[in-house]
């Protein structure tokens, strides 16, 4: 380990990008020099940032020489221990992360897809050279997530992660139940509200303050959250849990209609992330549900994101606070390195390694059981909720509350929202098929599972 003038041992630290996270971790490390140099036992130094453009305007000045467009002058730096990635993606993040750990050196990332689909194998590689990966910032931005699920409940058997964890759906189902809440109220006093309040206009809105990206499809269709549902239940599991395993629903099709109903009916639409074990093997999903409002992830609205783990020793337990953004996730990433930093200086480097214990299966939704909620487009005549029935009924599927909505009378239409008692997933939409294919039925227009 390097000495610097003041006789001070040094840890360098490779950046491999330097956008707002890498940025912020830069600007962290020098502004706070001292401070963590005291915490630590050794003074942290950025030796190399990698960048595609060296010319583009930073928000953190660099000493020269520093940032350079080749990132092998990050992976070859002999003075370099430790390397952070935080450009995303799979590739080529994947193939710089594995050349790092060749090179003898740990890696600190905040790469969600990359860890949940190769995760285990990237850590194994890791701990078989006596190096280790820290991915606080995968999940959750500045939520502290991964260290208790790889260390503080390593006594617990994990049996349920049940998680609000994208803050821009979190952001647009928000918006789109406070609208839905005030066109109820509208309706009540007999005025027919304005048609804003959809999913276009929540979108829209989460765009022009940041909150979603030009292209939301990764967070809107809900493949962010499998990304870090998968992360979490292989932690939390002690297994393998991988993306393509997790039956996956996004918020586009939700209107503001499904949320004045809700409310109605005492709940909120949230995009869920679930895992549980039941007798069987593992059940994961993202979609968004109906959950009571007395719930604590009810109550988790905005930009915010929460994660309520449930353990044999702990009970319930629920994690809270701002899911994404740059300080956040610099937070997470300097947290990382710190603790990296203090186990070099310790001459700790490898640390005990709780990878999968072995194979639970992840099954897929057919197995769940849950209530669920129905919207039907329907002709308004009599008989019709009897078919209804008779078709669930001969699935096993009990109707536990009936209501008829948006009856247009010169359209001899109506709307029909159902809620069944706890059933089969399979059982409930083979019932489905059958319903949408009554001459008396336009469409099956929404279903939602209950959660809770």
């Amino acid at each position: 380990m390097p000495i610097n003038d003041s006789g001070q041992r040094e840890i360098g630290v490779g950046l491999i990008g330097l956008g707002v996270v890498g940025g912020g971790v830069a600007r962290a490390l020098i502004e706070r020099r001292d401070y963590f140099a005291r915490q630590v036992g050794a003074s942290i130094v950025v030796r190399r940032a990698a960048v595609r453009d060296a010319n583009k305007q930073r928000t953190v000045d660099l000493p020269p020489g520093v940032i350079s467009t080749s990132v092998d002058d990050v992976l070859t730096d002999p003075s370099i221990d430790i390397v952070v990635e935080v450009i995303g993606g799979e590739e080529p993040a994947g193939a710089y992360i594995r050349a790092a750990i060749a090179a003898g050196k740990h890696v600190v990332t905040a790469n969600k897809e990359l860890i949940a689909k190769s995760g285990p194998e990237l850590l194994a590689e890791a701990h078989a050279r006596g190096l280790d990966i820290m991915f606080e910032a995968s999940v959750g931005g500045g939520i502290p997530l991964i260290a208790p699920l790889r260390r503080d409940l390593l006594a617990n058997r994990i049996t349920s992660i049940r998680a609000i964890i994208n803050g821009t759906t979190n952001y647009i189902l928000t918006s789109m139940a406070r609208e839905g809440a005030v066109a109820e109220a509208l309706r009540k006093q007999g005025i027919e509200p304005a048609t804003r309040g959809g999913y276009a206009d929540a979108l829209a809105d989460a765009q022009q303050l940041g909150y979603a990206e030009p292209d939301p499809t990764n967070d809107v269709e809900g493949y962010d959250a499998a990304f870090k549902l998968a992360i979490m239940a292989s932690l939390g599991f002690r297994t393998r849990v991988h993306p393509s395993q997790i039956h996956t629903e996004g918020i586009t099709r939700l209107t503001s209609r499904d949320f004045q109903y809700a409310h109605e009916l005492g709940y909120v639409i949230k995009l869920l992330a679930i895992a549980e074990v039941i007798d069987s093997g593992i059940i994961a999903r993202v979609a968004p549900a109906f959950l009571p409002q007395d719930e604590p992830l009810a109550k988790v609205d905005g930009v915010y994101n929460a994660v309520q783990v449930v353990g044999d020793l702990t009970g319930t337990v629920l994690f809270q606070g701002r899911g994404a953004g740059a300080d956040p996730t610099s937070s997470a990433v300097v947290a990382d390195l710190l603790d990296l930093a203090h186990a070099i200086v310790l001459g700790n480097r490898e640390r005990k390694y709780w990878g999968p214990e072995g194979e639970i299966p992840v099954l897929g939704l057919d197995a769940l059981e849950t209530r669920y909620y129905i919207r039907v487009g329907v002709t308004d005549r009599p008989g019709v909720l009897a078919q209804i029935a008779q078709l669930l009924g001969a699935h096993g599927v009990s109707i536990a509350a009936v209501n008829q909505k948006e009856a247009d009378a010169d359209a001899r239409t109506a709307e029909r929202v159902i809620m069944t008692h706890r059933a089969r997933e399979r059982d409930v939409q083979a019932a489905i098929g059958e319903i949408a294919s009554l001459s008396t039925v336009g469409q099956v227009s929404a279903f939602l599972r209950v959660e809770g």
